[in-house]
């Protein structure tokens, strides 16, 4: 069974057991995180596609390590105007291990929503335009 998942707006191919570099995620080290953008399923030739997403599937994994990919060398160049810059660029990553893919899974129990109780005031008489011209004065 595979997922295509979408990952910090990446997509990614991804099995149980597989270890992956994702864009920089917020956690700590062996934290669990959960990737529920999931955009098609294949369960032993059983296709389900998304639209945008397939609902009750979900990615669990854990957070390895956080690194520093290798250097990206940006090179700028004017001919005959003596304009030369070089710069390096690192892109963080998470590396992540997939520990299952959870299909159908139950969901949390929705809290019954509270009832606002409201106290409900008197309305205010209406005045009438006499009334009001007799205020005025």
């Amino acid at each position: 069974m595979y997922v295509i998942a979408e990952i910090s707006g990446k997509q990614f191919k991804v099995a149980e057991g597989d270890v992956l570099n994702v864009p920089v995620q917020n956690a700590e080290v062996n934290d669990k995180l959960d990737f529920p953008n999931i955009m098609l399923l294949d369960n032993e030739g059983d296709v389900k596609i998304g639209t945008p997403f397939v609902k009750d599937v979900k990615v669990s994994a854990v957070v390895l390590e956080h690194g520093r990919d290798r250097k990206v060398i940006v090179f700028k160049k004017k001919r005959r105007k003596d304009y030369k810059v070089k710069r390096g660029h690192r892109q963080g990553y998470t590396k992540i291990r997939v520990d299952a893919i959870v299909t159908g899974g139950t969901k949390p129990a929705k809290a019954e929503p509270v009832k606002k109780t409201t106290s409900t005031k008197p309305a205010a008489p209406k005045k009438t335009a006499a009334a009001a011209k007799t205020e005025k004065e």
